[in-house]
C-alpha cells in the first residue's frame, strides 16, 4: 500500500531526499507517486511533522 502526504506537510524536503525510489515530488506540499512508491515507509519514519501516512 502506498503512502500519502497530508496537509500538515511543511515542505521541508526531508522525505524527498530519503525516498529510495524517487517517488516524492515537490509542490506546495510534497506528493508521493503511488505507482512508484514501494511502501517501504522510509518517508514516514523521517517526516518531522508526521504528515505522511499509509493510504
Amino acid at each position: 500500500m502506498a503512502y500519502r502526504i497530508t496537509d500538515t506537510c511543511v515542505a521541508c524536503g526531508t522525505c524527498q531526499g530519503e525516498c529510495p525510489v524517487g517517488a516524492i515530488s515537490e509542490g506546495d506540499i510534497y506528493k508521493i507517486d503511488p505507482d512508484t512508491c514501494i511502501s517501504c515507509g522510509t518517508c514516514a519514519s523521517v517526516c518531522p511533522t508526521g504528515a505522511i501516512e499509509e493510504e
